[in-house]
């Protein structure tokens, strides 16, 4: 763990599963005149280990060569720096260009890892609804069925259960997402008082410069609108007590019980619809060049394709 005096001494991260309403939350805070923040810092701490070691750094400035969320930012990379000096210099060169005496970062998974690097890292928590987290990972060709989807919402919160026992009351705060929505500016309040900045309206006016709307009500129970009666019993079959434990409601439909061939069965439609959205997406020669390129390790055709799926995915970004 490193004790360099020139890292930030106590960034913010917002952290959660994906689907969960990160991004929202994030470009309200960004909108803030005093907090600036990053998106996606997942880059961060994946490739770290959990027994505190660090990724070789050039194996890291490979891996970040096609990194799309990475590339997207512009931030320059010192080949001087050390791996926590390196990525605190992310946040720094975030907070410089936007000119903010406060910086955040939003990590989706992985996010116990940070403490390695600051030890004294505040944290927001935001949860939502699994079952809507699940419906809304199908949306994005990450899960085929909501057995699967639901896998990344379970792994985040367990960690999060984790983590919140081993930092003091006064480095992190909870979030429900449908508080949020329903009540913005009563719920940013005491965010913004945690942060250490005051409320501004303004906050609120974030929709009027990116592609997200206003926070709407209509988003809150979508599951019980858009899911199958089968598709609530399959998901509340893998997380009743972690949702009745957080305070959601359940559906009140009869449990029901998946066979080991049952869940193998689920496993291979989540496996064949994520292949036939990819498919979908990216044209099947390009998903063909992929799969042989990863397979059979030729590097450099790997770079290539994988700059045109990043270029694929950024375009369908919603």
């Amino acid at each position: 763990m490193t004790t360099n005096n020139n890292l930030i001494q106590r960034p913010i991260f917002l952290v959660g599963a994906e689907r969960s309403g990160t991004t929202l939350l994030r470009l309200i805070l960004n909108h803030h005149p005093q907090i600036a923040w990053c998106n996606e810092f997942e880059y961060a701490v994946d490739l770290m280990t959990q027994s505190n070691s660090y990724p070789d750094l050039d194996n890291y400035y490979q891996w970040l060569e096609t990194h799309r969320i990475f590339q997207a930012t512009g931030f320059t990379i010192d080949r001087s720096l050390s791996y926590p000096e390196l990525i605190n210099s992310f946040l720094v060169q975030r907070r410089n260009y936007q000119d903010k005496s406060t910086i955040g970062a939003t990590v989706h998974r992985h996010f116990d890892r940070i403490l390695q690097i600051w030890p004294d890292a505040c944290f927001i928590h935001i949860m939502r609804d699994g079952r809507d987290v699940s419906r809304s990972c199908i949306g994005m060709g990450w899960a085929g069925n909501v057995w699967k989807g639901i896998e990344r919402w379970i792994e985040a919160e367990n960690l999060w259960s984790e983590l919140e026992t081993k930092i003091t009351a006064d480095r992190h705060i909870n979030v429900v997402y449908e508080d949020l929505i329903s009540n913005p500016a009563q719920i940013l309040e005491p965010i913004c008082n945690f942060i250490g900045v005051d409320y501004d309206p303004i906050m609120l006016e974030y929709h009027h410069f990116t592609t997200y709307d206003f926070p709407d009500p209509k988003f809150i129970g979508q599951w019980r609108r858009k899911l199958s009666e089968r598709e609530i019993r399959l998901v509340e079959s893998r997380i009743a007590p972690m949702l009745t434990a957080r305070g959601y409601e359940l559906s009140g439909l009869p449990p029901i019980k998946v066979n080991a061939i049952q869940q193998q069965l689920l496993r291979l439609d989540d496996w064949w619809k994520k292949v036939q959205f990819r498919i979908k997406k990216t044209g099947l020669p390009l998903f063909v060049s992929d799969y042989i390129s990863r397979h059979l390790r030729l590097h450099g055709w790997q770079k290539s394709i994988k700059l045109k799926l990043n270029a694929i995915d950024a375009a369908g970004i919603k």
